[in-house]
C-alpha cells in the first residue's frame, strides 16, 4: 500500500494490525481506497479485535518516525553545534537542515515526525473508544492503560520537539529564560475523540496550551500507572514503566521531589538491576537494566526502510556496515577519559565509541546503535540512578542514597573513575556521557537552560530554531494553529 499524507486527524493503521483502518478526510491529497480495507466499528467489535489495535499502536513505536529512529535521532541533532558533539556526514537534506538549524516549515523530519506520531495518538483512541467490548476486567483494565501509556509518551515527546520546554520554576523557569509562562505557550493540539468517520476528520484543532498539554499527558501516565500491572517483561509496559515515565516528565517541569520520589520507587522495587557492563545494554536484548526496550529482529526493525538508528550510527565494514552519517567528534568522546567503557577507548576490548571502517571510514561512530536487529531501549534503570542523584543534589536530600554515590554507581559500572564530590554541574555532565545518542541531548539543555554552543555562535536554550516547525500542510488546512515562531 502506499503511503498517502495525511492530517493528524487521520488514521492509517500499522501492518501489524493485520488489516487497513483507512480514513480519507476531506481534503483528501491523494484518492486512493486503502486495499483491505474496513471500517473501524467492524475491526473493533471484539476483544480480540481491540487486542489487535492495541499491537497495532505497539507496534508504531518501532516506526523511524517514531523511536525507531526519529523521536531519538531529531533530539540529538538539535542538540548539537556540528563541532562539539555529533555531526550529519549523511546526504538526506532534511537531516543536514535539524543538524544546522535551518529548517523550514516542509521539513520532512518535522512532517513526517508529526504525521505519524498523531497517526498512532488516533489509533489508541481508537481502542479506547473500543474498551466497552471487552469484558474480562483484568483484560480491559491493561489494555487502557497500555493505550493511555502510549499516547501519553507520544504527546511528551511531541510536546518536547514542537513547543518550548516546561519549566515554571527555578533559575532556569520559563520566565528566567525568557519564554511565556506554560499557560500561555501554545502547546499541541489535543483529541481525546476517536476519529472514525470523515465528519470527525473535518474537524479543525487548535493547538492547547503547554499548560493544558502537560495536564493531559500526566494524567494518562498517572492513569496508566494505576491501570497496569506490577510485573516487569520488558515487553509490555507495566506499572514500573509509567512511574519511570513520570520521573522523566516531573524531571522536565521542574517537579524535583515527585520526579526523585518516583526514581527511587522504580529504582527499589521494579525489579531491574543494572547490567555489569555498559556495553550490554545495547547489545543483549532485554537485559536486566531494561524498564522497556522495543522488540526488533532481523526481518522487522526500522533499518530495515534505509532509516534506522543503526543504519545512521554505523560504519563497520565487517559487521553490520551502516551508511555512517552520524559521526561523533573527538572533543566529546575525550569527556570520558581513559578507561570509561563509554567512550573511545579500544585498549580495554569494548567500548561504545569506536573508528569506523566502512563508509566514510575514519570518524569516530557510537557502538549503541550497532545492528539493524537490535532492541531500542526506552526506559532503563541508569536514568532513574541519576534522575534520583539530580533531584536529591536540587533539593538537598539524600533519599535512597547520595548524589554521590549514584553518580559513582554509575561510573563505576562504566570502569570509569569514580568522583569525591559532586556539583550539579556533575551531574548532568554524566547524564550527557551515560545518555549520549539516546535521544536526550535538546531536552536536557533545554530544561536546564544551557545554551547549545558557546560563544558567538551558540545558541540559546529557548532559540525559535531548537523547536520544530508544524508542517505547512496543517497550518493550510487551518489545523495546530499558531506556527512555532520563526516559521
Amino acid at each position: 500500500m502506499k503511503t498517502i499524507p495525511v492530517s493528524f486527524r487521520r488514521l492509517v493503521a500499522p501492518a501489524a494490525f493485520l488489516l487497513t483502518l483507512g480514513l480519507m478526510g476531506c481534503d483528501k491529497q491523494l484518492d486512493i481506497e486503502p486495499q483491505q480495507s474496513v471500517d473501524a466499528a467492524t475491526a473493533l467489535s471484539t476483544p480480540e479485535g481491540v487486542q489487535s489495535a492495541l499491537t497495532g499502536a505497539y507496534a508504531r513505536l518501532d516506526l523511524p518516525q517514531s523511536y525507531g529512529t526519529n523521536l531519538l535521532l531529531l533530539a540529538d541533532l538539535l542538540g548539537t553545534d556540528n563541532t562539539t558533539y555529533i555531526g550529519w556526514q549523511g546526504t538526506f537534506i532534511s537531516y543536514r537542515e535539524v543538524a544546522r538549524k535551518q529548517m523550514t516549515d516542509v521539513n520532512t523530519e518535522a512532517d513526517r515526525t508529526w504525521n505519524q506520531n498523531f497517526q498512532t495518538i488516533n489509533l489508541t483512541n481508537l481502542v479506547l473508544d473500543a474498551l466497552p467490548v471487552v469484558t474480562d476486567d483484568d483484560e480491559k483494565s491493561r489494555i487502557e492503560g497500555e493505550a493511555r501509556m502510549i499516547r501519553g509518551m507520544v504527546y511528551f515527546e511531541l510536546a518536547r520537539l514542537y513547543a518550548q520546554p516546561y519549566r515554571t520554576t527555578g533559575a532556569f523557569s520559563n520566565a528566567a529564560v525568557g519564554v511565556p509562562a506554560p499557560s500561555s505557550t501554545p502547546g499541541l493540539p489535543i483529541n481525546l475523540s476517536a476519529n472514525k468517520t470523515e465528519a470527525d476528520a473535518a474537524r479543525r484543532i487548535a493547538r492547547s496550551s503547554l499548560e493544558e498539554t502537560y495536564t493531559q499527558i500526566l494524567a494518562d501516565l498517572t492513569a496508566a500507572e494505576n491501570l497496569l500491572p506490577a510485573s516487569n517483561d520488558r515487553t509490555r509496559f507495566d506499572q514500573y514503566d509509567a512511574k519511570a515515565f513520570l520521573a522523566r516528565v516531573y524531571l522536565q517541569r521542574g517537579e524535583y521531589a515527585k520526579a526523585r520520589d518516583l526514581a527511587n520507587e522504580v529504582i527499589n522495587d521494579s525489579g531491574a538491576s543494572l547490567n555489569a557492563s555498559s556495553v550490554s545494554t545495547f547489545t543483549n536484548k532485554n537485559s536486566s537494566e531494561v524498564l522497556f526496550e522495543i522488540q526488533q529482529n532481523d526481518q522487522n526493525n526500522a533499518g530495515n526502510s534505509n532509516d534506522g538508528l543503526a543504519t545512521f550510527y554505523s560504519s563497520n565494514a565487517a559487521g553490520f556496515g551502516g551508511r555512517g552519517d552520524v559521526r561523533i567528534f573527538a572533543s566529546f568522546a575525550n569527556l570520558y577519559g581513559a578507561g570509561d567503557q563509554r567512550g573511545f577507548n579500544p585498549q580495554i576490548g569494548a567500548s561504545l565509541i569506536y573508528e569506523g571502517d566502512g563508509r566514510r571510514a575514519g570518524a569516530l561512530r557510537s557502538f549503541k546503535w550497532n545492528n539493524a536487529g537490535q532492541n531500542i531501549s526506552i526506559l532503563r534503570l541508569a536514568e532513574m540512578y541519576l534522575i534520583r542523584a539530580e533531584t536529591n543534589q536540587r533539593l538537598g536530600t539524600s533519599v535512597g542514597a547520595t548524589p554521590l554515590d549514584d553518580v559513582n554507581l554509575i561510573r563505576s559500572r562504566a570502569q570509569a573513575a569514580t568522583l569525591g564530590s559532586v556539583t550539579l554541574a556533575d551531574i548532568l555532565q554524566e547524564r550527557d556521557l551515560e545518555f549520549a545518542f539516546e535521544g536526550f541531548r535538546i531536552h536536557d539543555y533545554k530544561r536546564t537552560g544551557r545554551s547549545i554552543g558557546t560563544g558567538a555562535t551558540g545558541i540559546a536554550a529557548n532559540a525559535p530554531e531548537l523547536v520544530m516547525p508544524i508542517p505547512k500542510y496543517e497550518i493550510n488546512l487551518g489545523n495546530a494553529l499558531p506556527q512555532n515562531e520563526g516559521y
